[in-house]
């Protein structure tokens, strides 16, 4: 779609997801970069030069002088906007309705909400007038739209996208975000945004390698082990997105309690105060939501002591947090319990509003990266939109794995040599130092094919070993597999001590490895521990 049929297609819509819309003299294609010509829309708490930044408050109707640095981005590389979408006021609101520019609503049903606070610039995607828009996402406010309008939504890494030009709801926490209709449409948009800003404080520099447990090609799926008390209709969905889990990685049960008490002190404890600080001084002047002043002004019965209290619990629960991924890549959750109706948040505006972020708000306060992606429909025929979350930097690998959830095309990263282990070398055992040390990176997170067996076996440090036996479990057995320069191998050859050695393994997804495999000396069944299905569960019996 060329930028001036964008525009006209812009004027036809018929919900109030533009604020504003650039002049036709002002939508030219400046660069022939790898966007060039490509129309894109802004959410309005974003800075455009020469555009007023209302941050859904009319009254805010100054020009902007200088255009966000995150905008530039795209600028510089040939993509056009135009123009500035609706949105939750100040960005605060997981709804879509809190706008004096109306209501948007999904655009599967008018008698549903859009989700916001990206409300318009979600809209303006589903609808096809543009390939991509920004959102921002401090709490959900890009994920939820998605998931209501059949979008991706991908929130980064808090940092990797500069938010100087963003007019702030939470600094520490707010993220700029892109939606669009395909995995693959976010790619490069996001290569574009993902850069190092000197000038924005909360900017934090793309690390040159993966960080240490974050796979490079992600397998394992960690769902809740209990129940979310979704509502009907979301708990049939989910429950079909559960099997299709199964069928893109292998899926292990996590306890997400930790996550969840998480998500609830962003606003019922001292964080929302950050609000205030950021645009507090703009809730006394016209045209303010009263949902919205309320919810802030709130923060006043906090103190001092009340935030470190917070920041002390936010502490524990992340540290709970993090053993979710200590066998998993990614977590799986719904994006939201429900999706209401227009009169249900008409009725109770702020306690519906709260349960739409039971499982978004804790992302940025846990340091986590998401994107959320299409997962059929509800019987109703409204969409369902599911979350993949994981730590911080593994924003790649992530989108690799949201690519293959929606059936798109993954290429495959390149590699060295391949080895499977199956115990010590295992991320957090003694051994792994020596595959780091080598220059090995975590690859992907596996299991083994049918029938292997596992033993204990003597030597300096306990440690397994596993036998192709024919008769082991058909699931397979836990292991990771590392991606080594071809010279390490002939540096680990000495280090491993019989009956252990190096021979082809054979992976759940049917290709062969090399790994640290046993001979039949060690098919004791006094020894066999099969069945913790892995070494790790084996340690912690």
């Amino acid at each position: 779609m060329t930028p001036l049929v964008a525009l006209k297609a812009a004027r036809d819509v018929d919900q109030p997801a533009f604020i504003s819309l650039m002049n036709e003299d002002r939508v030219q294609s400046t660069s022939d970069g790898p966007l060039a010509g490509i129309p894109f829309a802004v959410k309005d708490n974003i800075d455009i030069a020469g555009v007023p930044t209302t941050g859904g408050c009319p009254a805010r109707d100054t020009p902007a002088t200088e255009t966000a640095f995150a905008v530039q981005r795209l600028l510089d590389r040939g993509a056009v906007p135009i123009g500035k979408t609706n949105l939750d006021q100040f960005a605060t609101g997981l709804v879509g309705t809190r706008s004096p520019y109306g209501a948007c609503h999904s655009v599967f049903s008018p008698a549903h909400v859009s989700g916001g606070s990206s409300s318009g610039s979600a809209v303006a995607v589903a609808l096809g007038v543009v390939p991509f828009a920004l959102g921002t996402d401090t709490a959900g406010s890009g994920r939820v739209p998605a998931a209501f309008n059949g979008l991706v939504g991908v929130k980064p890494t808090r940092g990797l996208v500069s938010t100087r030009g963003l007019l702030p709801a939470c600094p520490s926490l707010d993220c700029i975000t892109t939606l669009t209709r395909t995995v693959a449409e976010a790619r490069p948009v996001l290569d574009a945004l993902v850069a190092f800003d000197e000038a924005d404080p909360w900017s934090r520099p793309a690390p040159a390698l993966l960080p240490p447990g974050v796979a490079r090609r992600m397998r394992v799926i960690a769902v809740p082990d209990g129940p979310l008390h979704l509502d009907p209709e979301h708990e049939a969905a989910w429950q079909e997105a559960l099997a299709h889990a199964a069928r893109v990685g292998h899926v292990v049960r996590v306890d997400v309690t930790p996550f969840l008490a998480a998500a609830r002190l962003l606003y019922e404890a001292a964080f929302v105060a950050e609000r205030l600080a950021a645009f507090g001084h703009l809730l006394d002047g016209p045209g303010v939501d009263p949902t919205v002043r309320s919810i802030v002004r709130g923060a006043d019965r906090y103190s001092g002591a009340d935030a470190f209290a917070g920041l002390h619990e936010l502490t524990r629960l992340r540290r709970l947090a993090e053993r979710a991924f200590t066998g998993a890549d990614a977590l799986l959750l719904p994006v939201t319990p429900g999706h209401p109706t227009l009169a249900e948040v008409a009725a109770d505006p702020v306690g519906v509003n709260t349960r739409l972020g039971t499982f978004t708000n804790m992302a940025n306060l846990l340091d986590l990266c998401a994107v959320a992606v299409p997962a059929g429909s509800r019987a109703d025929g409204l969409p369902f939109g599911v979350q993949l979350l994981a730590p911080a930097f593994a924003d790649g690998p992530l989108l690799d794995l949201a690519a293959r959830w929606t059936g798109e095309t993954v290429a495959p990263p390149a590699t060295r040599t391949l080895l499977a282990v199956a115990g010590a070398h295992l991320s957090g055992q003694p051994a792994n130092v020596d595959l780091v040390g080598l220059g090995g990176v975590l690859h992907s997170r596996a299991r083994t094919g049918p029938g292997y067996r596992m033993y204990t076996v003597d030597g300096p440090f306990p440690r397994p070993g596993l036998l192709h036996t024919g008769d082991g479990p058909a699931d397979g057995i836990e292991l990771e597999v590392w991606d080594l320069p071809e010279a390490a191998i002939g540096a680990l050859l000495p280090t491993i001590a019989p009956p252990l050695h190096l021979g082809p393994l054979t992976l759940d997804d049917g290709s062969t490895v090399l790994g640290f495999v046993a001979d039949t000396s060690c098919a004791d069944p006094a020894r066999d521990i099969t069945a913790y299905g892995g070494w790790r569960a084996y340690l912690s019996s």
